[in-house]
């Protein structure tokens, strides 16, 4: 199988319903969880601009648990009392943090990171873990981002 990263056009609302309907063509017939995080992740991350990691973290029962990604080396294991991507499993809410040093408790795996997004991934009111993404620009991170990014989770959880 090939797959081409489309540059995404029109505006950012547009450009997130481009890859929307890549994220679904990428995961189409495939159910295997960690095949289509990996495929997601980096689809993400090759996709939208200023990102310096994109990936997925599970849910075991206790902790999140670093799945796959796309960047530098990560935290392996974050409580959900602990970090940006803690507070979404937790609360079940996506976050986003325009600027990390100013959120208590951050969790600094990537010293270069300066805002963060992360969307929780709930199943069935289960939690399956959360899709987290860093950029190294403070204020990275708006609506628009929010809004397509739960589009994603949501192409990456009805995958199965």
């Amino acid at each position: 199988m090939s797959f081409v990263v489309a540059d995404l056009t029109g505006d950012r609302t547009e450009q997130y319903r481009r890859l929307a309907a890549q994220a679904e063509a990428l995961v189409a017939g495939e159910t295997d969880r960690i095949a289509n995080a990996a495929n997601l992740a980096a689809l993400v991350f090759h996709a939208l601009p200023d990102v310096n990691w994109v990936g997925f973290y599970f849910y075991d029962g206790r902790e999140l648990v670093v799945g796959p990604f796309q960047g530098k080396p990560a935290c392996v294991r974050i409580a959900l009392e602990k970090g940006v991507c803690g507070a979404a499993a937790r609360t079940r809410e996506t976050q986003l943090v325009p600027d990390v040093h100013a959120f208590e408790g951050h969790i600094a795996c990537d010293a270069d990171t300066r805002s963060e997004i992360v969307v929780p991934l709930i199943s069935n009111d289960a939690l399956i873990g959360v899709l987290d993404l860093d950029s190294p620009q403070t204020g990275r991170f708006d609506e628009t981002d929010r809004a397509g990014l739960e589009v994603i989770a949501e192409i990456f959880l009805a995958a199965g």
